[in-house]
Parts: structure tokens; sequence; C-alpha cells
């Protein structure tokens, strides 16, 4: 998709999702900034920088850290995906935080709430029971 139009934006962001999955972090973060640049979003930009400090300090925990810190800064002064900070939250290995933020997102009906069974990034989170709550509270099939 990216090679039929590298100018489409959220190309750039599916495609760094894809290589997330595969723990390919250098990828992740030029698609990312790839992304921000294209869409012209300055808050995806300074989220994708951030983490591309954080993973040359110190490597995935610390982008996802990094990430974690902007993207929480972000959220004080426009909208930002509690769902996507639960997986960010799940991806660092902190249940409870991660946990707490996808209630959030069920509170804010975040768009993202369908790929609670599906998100990879929520792997590290699967068994916990307050996980299947919240897929049964969002009506989700089990």
């Amino acid at each position: 998709m990216v090679d039929e139009n590298p100018t489409f934006a959220e190309a750039h962001a599916c495609l760094a999702k894809a290589y997330w999955g595969k723990r390919m972090y250098p990828q992740v973060i030029e698609e990312w900034k790839a992304h921000g640049k294209l869409s012209d979003d300055r808050n995806f930009s300074d989220f994708a920088s951030a983490v591309e400090q954080g993973y040359r300090s110190a490597g995935r925990k610390g982008a996802l850290t990094k990430g974690i810190g902007v993207r929480q800064t972000q959220r004080k002064t426009g909208y930002q995906s509690a769902y996507e900070l639960a997986g960010l939250y799940a991806d660092l290995g902190d249940k409870d935080k991660a946990l707490r933020w996808l209630d959030t997102a069920y509170q804010e009906r975040d768009a993202q709430l369908p790929n609670l069974e599906t998100d990879f990034l929520l792997d590290p989170i699967r068994s916990d029971p307050r996980l299947a709550e919240l897929v049964r509270k969002v009506g989700l099939p089990q």
C-alpha cells in the first residue's frame, strides 16, 4: 500500500503497527515519523520523536516510556486516545495501568474498543479477567 501511494499518511501508520507486531522498532519509528509529517499532525510527530529518542537511549522500554509521557502530556491539552495509552502500557508490561486506561477508553467511548479481542498490543493482558469483563461490557462476542 505504501509503495503504491507513499504520500498516504494512514498507510504509514498501518505499516508501523505491522512492524510493531514484528518488534521491528526502528522501522516502526520511521513509519510513525512519515505518518506525522504527511498528516501534518504535530502531536504525532512529537510522539514519534519522543519514541525515537527513548529507543536510542534505552531501547524498547525507553521508547514506550517516552511515548507514554508525551501522550499523557498531550491529553492535557487535547484529545489523545486512552485506548492507545493502554496499548503502550500493556506492551510495557504494566497490566494495571493498561487496564485502567482501557476503562477510561470505555468511559470515553473510544472508537478503538472493538479491537479489544484482536489487538496484539493487548496480548500481555489477554488472560486478565478484567479484560474479559471489559469485553463483556463493550458487548463484543466472547
